[in-house]
């Protein structure tokens, strides 16, 4: 498996300096956040997009993702959420990013209706990205927590560039097993983001292994299934600014997961 952090865990940090980051700690890829608050997000221009390319292609480094906040579940007319798809679609292959990803925010809808926008949205998006050669990735978060929720959207889509994205901590906060989630994600799984943290009640990031996440689980899950994807660590340094910095953490993070995995070989 190849291991990448987010940009959420540096808030701000210049692209040359993830991409430093990136290679000095070991990682193959970066998730680009991409945010309005970021150095990438979709309002930036062919020149910008051409560097960003260029620096880390420089440093052998990949774009994972670009992590965007469209929420295709959401109340409303389809053609805001399509064109915020689009925008990011064509960011994600400008840069060589293979994945966008989305997230649900159904919010107070009954549960067949925010399906169903979803999923009329996500395969409306999807001949656009396959054409680009980019994977719409459906994040289980917020309406949509659990590995079994994402499913519901994902089946009746039926589209190889849709897919989802296991958030091993917003499963588990659902009280799904991590085999449950596996099973329900495994036909359209993207990547896994990782994390930890102290408790169901306290949601502060924490170095990998010092929380109650099922991280070993996962992991020996995913070897014994022969999933060999990305893992990637969402360290949400953004909303948690009390919680220590990340690139100290981000090298005896890389060997936690290296034991882990070499542990479920």
């Amino acid at each position: 498996m190849k291991l990448a952090f987010s940009t959420l865990g540096v808030p701000g940090m210049a692209m040359r300096d993830v991409v430093r980051l990136a290679a000095d700690s070991g990682y193959h890829g970066v998730e680009l956040r991409a945010h309005p608050e970021e150095p990438v997000h979709p309002g930036i221009g062919g020149g910008e997009r051409a560097q960003v390319v260029g620096e880390f292609a420089g440093g052998g480094v990949e774009i994972l993702c670009v992590a965007g906040y469209a929420r295709v579940a959401a109340a409303g007319p389809d053609e805001p959420v399509l064109a915020e798809l689009g925008e990011l679609v064509r960011l994600a292959h400008d840069l060589g990013a293979p994945n966008v990803r989305v997230f649900p925010g159904g919010g107070d809808q009954g549960t067949a209706e925010a399906d169903a926008t979803a999923a009329r949205r996500l395969a409306t998006a999807a001949p656009q990205a396959a054409e680009l050669g980019v994977r719409l990735l459906l994040e289980t978060h917020d309406s949509h927590p659990a590995g079994a929720d994402a499913a519901r959207v994902l089946g009746p889509v039926g589209h190889g560039s849709v897919g989802a994205l296991w958030d091993v901590m917003r499963t588990w906060l659902a009280g799904e097993d991590p085999a449950a989630s596996y099973a329900a994600l495994a036909p359209q799984l993207g990547y896994v983001q990782v994390k930890d943290i102290a408790s169901a009640d306290d949601t502060t990031p924490l170095p990998l292994g010092a929380g109650v996440l099922p991280l070993t689980e996962c992991v020996e899950l995913l070897s014994r299934e022969g999933w060999d994807g990305w893992l990637c660590w969402e360290y949400e340094k953004r909303w948690y600014p009390q919680a220590p910095e990340l690139p100290g953490l981000l090298a005896p993070g890389r060997e936690h997961l290296l034991r882990l995995l070499a542990d479920a070989a």
